[in-house]
């Protein structure tokens, strides 16, 4: 019953403060009424209730700004000071979903001016009046959205409606190898920072219920953003993978520390997923498949691209000259005969060296006699005079005898003597 009194007592409290601090923004701004009334209409979106943050006062905000151009710091400087002067842990919490929604509700246009704000100072998002405590919940939640805001102003909602970094200007790339260099050094490194931000913020099932609605709208839109980011993070895991074996030496080591992150994000972004999957009520949440990155995976491509495995694959190109001194392997035979493969395309090389044809090559050129007929040569089809050398037949010195001579010869033989 105690609960119940104090809930009610905070609450006559806070709409006499709501009240109060309504009526010095109409007297201070009396001679601006467009810049009154944004102050007004944030007051009311973040007043001291137990709802959620109103519609029609975010409209009202978009629209009054739409009106006044050049009002967005002062809007900015407005929340920022409720944020700052508040001891209420809901208003805290709301006024953060606020500049949320701003942020995701506005045009691009409004979105870069807040975040311009944010840039210049006149954009705070301090929680000074609350001491970080991590036995408490709901102040460690708090604290750690704020967090994750503060690095959300970093990121813009482009054309196409999905989130990507703010880049500096000047630095764009054209060609595809640069775009690709683009994604796993600068989007990367960024995609990762915010999915730790997302990953801080998961919640208890005490909060999301404690807070009446508020938690859950924040962690809404923290998800929804995440799925995007996700998906720009896996698309970055791609092209690193892609791109791995052709980066130096110190640019593999960065490599390597990027995807051993990834590993563990990849695992606890999972569990975060399957978690609210619980305990949001958001049904219409999309949640994508997280692909889990296995640390084996990225250890065997560490040692796949050390040195001393690197001198190895730069060299099996010139196996056919040095193949006496490696050991057959499957892996070998399956590189080699793609790289066959790719240049038989542009230009075929006949060259019936033993030590070419030690190593098995992919052509679609038989290297037996074929009939043209049913009957069934008295001999065996295939050279007898071939000597196996490896998995292939060297093709010197053959002679070949059938019972017929209608056959089709073998184009690579330089010399055949037929007896009929």
């Amino acid at each position: 019953m105690g609960v119940d009194i104090q809930g009610k007592l905070r609450l006559a409290l806070g709409s006499v403060k709501d009240h109060a601090s309504i009526g010095k923004a109409m007297i201070y701004h009396h001679q601006h009424d467009g810049l009154s009334s944004i102050e007004i209409a944030v007051l009311r979106a973040t007043g001291h209730d137990n709802g959620t943050i109103d519609d029609k006062y975010m409209h009202e905000i978009l629209f009054l700004v739409s009106n006044y151009p050049g009002s967005i710091p002062f809007l900015a400087e407005r929340i920022s000071r409720r944020l700052g002067k508040t001891k209420d842990y809901l208003v805290a919490l709301k006024t953060l979903v606020l500049i949320h929604r701003l942020l995701r509700g506005g045009n691009r246009s409004f979105e870069k001016e807040l975040c311009k704000a944010h840039v210049s100072g006149h954009l705070q998002i301090s929680i000074r009046c609350f001491t970080k405590n991590d036995s408490d919940p709901s102040l460690s939640f708090l604290h750690k959205y704020a967090a994750y805001l503060e690095e959300r102003m970093n990121w813009l909602i482009n054309q196409a409606g999905k989130l990507e970094p703010v880049m500096s200007k000047g630095l764009e790339f054209l060609r595809y190898d640069e775009k690709s260099i683009d994604m796993v050094f600068r989007t990367l490194p960024k995609c990762q920072v915010l999915i730790d931000r997302v990953l801080e913020c998961s919640p208890t099932h005490d909060i999301l219920h404690s807070d009446h609605n508020l938690a859950q709208a924040a962690m809404s839109n923290t998800l929804r953003e995440s799925f995007q980011v996700y998906m720009t993070f896996s698309e970055g895991i791609a092209a690193l993978v892609n791109m791995y074996f052709d980066l130096t030496a110190s640019a593999k080591g960065l490599a390597c520390e990027i995807l051993k992150k990834a590993s563990m994000q990849s695992q606890k972004l999972h569990d975060l997923y399957e978690s609210c999957k619980k305990i949001v009520e958001n049904k219409n949440l999309e949640y994508p498949f997280v692909q889990i990155i296995s640390m084996d995976h990225i250890m065997a491509l560490d040692q796949f691209g050390s040195p001393q495995n690197q001198f190895a694959a730069s060299h099996i190109s010139k196996l056919p000259q040095i193949s006496s001194h490696f050991k057959r392997s499957k892996d070998i035979e399956l590189v080699l005969a793609a790289k066959e493969d790719q240049k038989n395309e542009e230009k075929i090389d006949i060259n019936f060296s033993p030590t070419l044809y030690s190593w098995t090559l992919e052509t679609k050129i038989s290297k037996v006699w074929v009939l043209f007929e049913d009957e069934a040569p008295k001999e065996s089809q295939v050279f007898p005079e071939q000597q196996k050398h490896g998995d292939v037949y060297a093709l010197n010195d053959i002679e070949i005898e059938y019972n017929r001579a209608s056959v089709f010869l073998n184009p690579f033989s330089s010399s055949i003597d037929t007896k009929v």
